[in-house]
């Protein structure tokens, strides 16, 4: 089951390397404090955004599991949005920029504003639901361990990734290295989102 596990590696990654809310909150926290600070901080947000992601996925797969012609509409609504979040986060690649007026947060509060950056956003919510729930319907029982595996092993490499690297290198990193990231990502999760759309013809017209 490797290349079920790469291909969850892959989405994850392409999906968790985009610029956003979670990440300002990692490589704020990386620049700010230590090393051993910052990776306790980027724990945090990781095991917010695992058990985020587990329900999301497990919750919505077993509605469409049960639901036919639900797992249509999941893949063809998963579909378009994984493509316009893909062209969002290549719209917004240049105009990201590091927040370093942050303050340093004391460890309860960082571990009470991972959970708050990872779970208050309503829309996330939905996105991540539509997202999982598509690639749900496109896998087998057997396959969904190994996936959900390469999942939660993407978002380990980068937050501690990035945490590290950010934090042994602070300013030395150029901006237009994020803003590559950004593009690439975003071409990717664009691409499964064409995936997905093939899937939809597939099932509807073969």
């Amino acid at each position: 089951m490797w290349p079920i596990y790469l291909k969850g590696l892959l989405i994850s990654l392409a999906l968790v390397c985009s610029i956003g809310v979670q990440n300002i909150f990692v490589f704020n926290n990386a620049i700010a404090n230590k090393l051993s600070r910052s990776i306790l901080f980027a724990s945090f947000i990781w095991i917010a955004d695992t058990a985020l992601t587990v329900i999301a996925f497990l919750g919505m797969g077993a509605i469409i599991s049960t639901h036919p012609v639900f797992k249509i509409i999941v893949m063809a609504v998963g579909g378009l949005m994984v493509i316009w979040i893909g062209y969002g986060i290549i719209k917004s690649a240049a105009s990201f920029k590091f927040d370093l007026a942050q303050n340093q947060l004391t460890t309860k509060r960082a571990f009470i504003m991972s959970w708050i950056v990872t779970w208050a956003n309503p829309q996330a919510l939905i996105d991540t639901s539509l997202m999982l729930g598509a690639f749900r319907s496109t896998l087998t029982e057997a396959q969904v361990l190994p996936f959900m595996l390469g999942i939660v092993s993407a978002t380990a490499l980068w937050f501690f990734g990035i945490t590290l690297i950010l934090n042994l290198l602070k300013d030395k990193l150029p901006n237009q290295v994020l803003v590559a990231i950004n593009v690439i990502s975003g071409l990717i999760v664009m691409g499964y989102g064409f995936y997905l759309g093939w899937n939809v013809l597939h099932f509807l017209f073969f």
